[in-house]
Order: structure tokens, then C-alpha cells, then sequence
């Protein structure tokens, strides 16, 4: 539609979304995608890359339907083939999700929307319109919606509609040590009905589960190729370096999507799932390295001489223009030298943060301004463990 900064010319009618997948060893790959094309509005619209982590011969392939397309043609993944782009590699080479998404985004080829998905997700009815309608409600070409996802059982009817009416929030972190140092990792995330209608809510930060933004969003805060064996730290990564570019996360007013968790009924499958990390050894050390990259691109490790840790290509991985680093820091409570955050940030994240920030939107729609504001985020309940 051309170089259109806003895109503002692209009518809703012509705007395309691409789908990004990293699968390792994962069954359910397949029945995602199905679910991708055959409950999308306009599944002509949609373009899904996977890179398909797996075992030639053991593991099935993400793109191979339940039954030969010669035999069922009507299968979505035979009718949208032209669409479904599936980078396959051995999983001994596998080095986590932050590398494997890294090469899924590098797929992208200037859709309108970017959405990034587990591969053991289920979709609604239409939830294609659905996710664009609930995104352009925000008035903000910088949002970025991000949850991480209700569990599949008992969340979608037989009509491929979803019987929920709670939607999860993002805004519970804490520090956590192990052997590549100490990183924020998301806690579990409360889920109630919204506090904001007609549009999602502001949260602070964004979860790899699931994602959706504009195009824009992966060409400028890619997931970074120099970070091998990182699992948990990947969405604090992101989430500041979004934050720096200008982008603003929310939370889905409803969901149009279900993960399925290894819980449950569904606990004995997920289970028998491999991951990543049972090749490890082979890769010995390099996670410790990539942490502390990830670490000192955010400035989460100031206590790490910057001499230590890889800056290969930071411009292109690196933080944004737009805001610091400090800034968010200070809003959210979040103490990088002591390495404490103040609690019961979800408090305020409930049915306080949008109301407070929003009215801050730039007039162009640009972001939020927090300039603005010098808001920081302290614990009012300091002596409780709750």
C-alpha cells in the first residue's frame, strides 16, 4: 500500500496479518495453524511462518495435514499451503525460542499486522476481525496487545465461540537468580473481568505467548540473534525495548485465543512434549553469555563492567530513541542495583494505569507520552507477602 508511515490509506478491507510460530517437537503445531485459517474471517488475508523445530522421522512436520491433501483437498492446510511458509530444522540445533523467533520474524515480508502465537494455541470464531477491531480501539498506532492466555478447557464452544468473559492482565514480575544471573521473569497473571470497556487496557508489559501489533512492531524491535539458551528474561527483554521505540502494551478486552497448558485433561499430552533445553549440554555456557547481553542492552545490569558482554549489531538490537530505560524503571517500580521490585503493581495496573496514562496519547496517535508524568509506582502494602 506503499511507505505510508501510519498506513492510514490501507482500508480494512485490504489489511493482512502474518502469523509467526516457533514450534519445538510440538504435536499440536498443525492443529494451530488449522485453527488459524479455518476460524479466520478472511483467512486469504493471513500468512503464517513457522519454524518448526523436530526430529526427521519421529516428530511430525507442522505443515503435513492429518490426512493427505490427494485425499482431503478441504483441509486448511492444503487449501491455504500458498500461505503457510514453515522453516523446518533439527532440533539438536535448536537454541531456544529467542533464536527460533528470531528466525520466524526474518519471514516477515511488510504484512499490515504482525502476531506472534504458541504453537498449542486454538483460536475463535473470527478472530481475525475480532484482534483488529479490539487494537484499532486504542487510537494508538504503537499498541502492542500481549497476554499470556487462558487455558483451552472449557473456553470455546461447539460454534468455535469463546465462553469467556475474564480476560488476564499483565503485571506480575519478580527477580529470580539461577545460573545465568538475576533476570525478571513473569509471575502468574490475574485474571478478571475488564475494568475498561470497549477497548483493551493499558498493562506494562508484554508476554511472548501471544502478541499483535502493527508490522512495525518486529521490524524494529527484532528479536535479537545473539541471545542462544535464553528462556526465561526474553520478555522483559522485549517489553523494555518496545518501550523504548515508543510501543504500548494492552491487554486483549477479550480473548481470541486458548492455550493449551500441560494441566488437566490435557496435562498426560503436553507432558510427553520435549524442549529446547534437552540438548543443553551441547551448548554449555552460552546462555550465561547471552544473559548478560540481554541484561546490559536493557541496562538491567549495571553492576557488569559493559566491556564483559557482546555488543554485536546493539543498534540494530538495541533500545529505542523514543524513551529510557530509567523511565520505565521508575514508573513500574523496578530497582535494577538493589534488584527489587515494588509489589502489588497489579493494584494499580487494574483500574488505575489506563486512566492515568492514556489521556497522555500523543494527538498524532504516536504512543503515550510519559514525559509527562512523574508517576512511580510505590508498594502501599509493603509488609504484606500477598
Amino acid at each position: 500500500t506503499g511507505s505510508y508511515t501510519r498506513g492510514d490509506t490501507c482500508p480494512l478491507s485490504e489489511r493482512t496479518i502474518f502469523v509467526a510460530i516457533a514450534s519445538y517437537r510440538d504435536w499440536q503445531c498443525r492443529d494451530t495453524v488449522t485453527s488459524i485459517f479455518q476460524r479466520a474471517t478472511h483467512p486469504e488475508r493471513v500468512r503464517v511462518a513457522v519454524v518448526d523445530q523436530i526430529v526427521d522421522g519421529e516428530d511430525g512436520s507442522c505443515d503435513v495435514p492429518h490426512s493427505p491433501c490427494a485425499e482431503d483437498p478441504n483441509q486448511p492446510i492444503c487449501l491455504y499451503r500458498s500461505q503457510l511458509d514453515v522453516f523446518q530444522m533439527d532440533a539438536q540445533l535448536a537454541v531456544g525460542p529467542v533464536f527460533a523467533r528470531h528466525i520466524g520474524h526474518r519471514l516477515y515480508r511488510g504484512e499490515y499486522y504482525s502476531m506472534q502465537s504458541d504453537a498449542h494455541v486454538t483460536f475463535t470464531r473470527n478472530w481475525d476481525m475480532d484482534i483488529i477491531e479490539q487494537m484499532e480501539a486504542t487510537g494508538d498506532e504503537m499498541t502492542v496487545l500481549s497476554t499470556y492466555l487462558t487455558d483451552i478447557e472449557g473456553s470455546i464452544d461447539e460454534n468455535g465461540d469463546s465462553r469467556r468473559h475474564t480476560r488476564p492482565i499483565m503485571c506480575n514480575t519478580e527477580y529470580e537468580g539461577g545460573q545465568q544471573g538475576k533476570h525478571l521473569r513473569h509471575l502468574a497473571q490475574p485474571e478478571a473481568m475488564p475494568e475498561i470497556h470497549g477497548m483493551p487496557q493499558l498493562e506494562p508489559y508484554w508476554a511472548a505467548g501471544f502478541s499483535f501489533a502493527r508490522g512495525h512492531f518486529i521490524a524494529t524491535v527484532p528479536y535479537d540473534q545473539y541471545q542462544p539458551m535464553i528462556f526465561q528474561g526474553e520478555e522483559m527483554s522485549i517489553t523494555l525495548r518496545g518501550f523504548t521505540v515508543g510501543y504500548d502494551f494492552f491487554a486483549p478486552e477479550k480473548s481470541v485465543c486458548f492455550h493449551s497448558y500441560a494441566k488437566g485433561a490435557n496435562a498426560a499430552a503436553r507432558n510427553k512434549v520435549p524442549h529446547f533445553w534437552e540438548h543443553a549440554n551441547t551448548y554449555a555456557g552460552t546462555g550465561i553469555k547471552a544473559m548478560s547481553r540481554l541484561l546490559g542492552i536493557v541496562n538491567m545490569n549495571p553492576e557488569v563492567d559493559r566491556s564483559e558482554w557482546n555488543h554485536a549489531e546493539e543498534a540494530k538490537y538495541g533500545l529505542g530513541g523514543a524513551r529510557t530505560t530509567s523511565k520505565f524503571y521508575e514508573l513500574f517500580g523496578i530497582d535494577v542495583v538493589a534488584k527489587t521490585t515494588e509489589r502489588h503493581l497489579c493494584q494499580f495496573v487494574k483500574n488505575k494505569m489506563h486512566n492515568l496514562f492514556m489521556p497522555n496519547l500523543r494527538s498524532d496517535g504516536m504512543g503515550i507520552d510519559y514525559s509527562k508524568t512523574d508517576f512511580r509506582w510505590k508498594d502501599p502494602r509493603p509488609d504484606d507477602p500477598n
